[in-house]
């Protein structure tokens, strides 16, 4: 397991407050399954795809779908934001936007606002 990309000691405390409480039951080691959600997410995995140093596909999966439905992995991102301070440059990509097909004559049909400020022809 030492060629397995894992969060840091100090990693896991800044974000292990943030992690529901286990409900008697133990749960698999956070470190690995986090560090397993982290790699699939990072390096655009399938979920079976994921190094069996980091548990079973289908416990970083169900961990991964969980928390994000309670909400964890977003009061995390939010934590750590707010500790960042004010950005100097925010930047957004839209590289991955899709349209219908029919989006492109809503304009035409006046089912869609002109907001370009272009005159309309006469």
């Amino acid at each position: 397991m030492s060629e397995l990309w894992l969060l840091s000691e100090a990693q896991m405390r800044r974000i292990e407050p943030y992690f529901p409480l286990s409900h008697g039951i133990p749960r698999v080691d956070d470190r690995r399954i986090v560090s397993g959600i982290i790699f699939v997410i990072r390096n655009g995995l399938r979920w079976r795809d994921a190094p069996a140093g980091y548990g079973p596909h289908k416990t970083i999966y169900n961990r991964f779908i969980r928390w994000s439905r309670l909400g964890v992995f977003n009061r995390i991102f939010a934590a750590l934001a707010a500790k960042g301070g004010k950005p100097d440059r925010l930047m957004i990509d839209a590289t991955h936007l899709k349209a219908h097909r029919t989006a492109a004559s809503l304009l035409k049909k006046g089912l869609y606002p002109d907001v370009s400020g272009a005159r309309k022809a006469g």
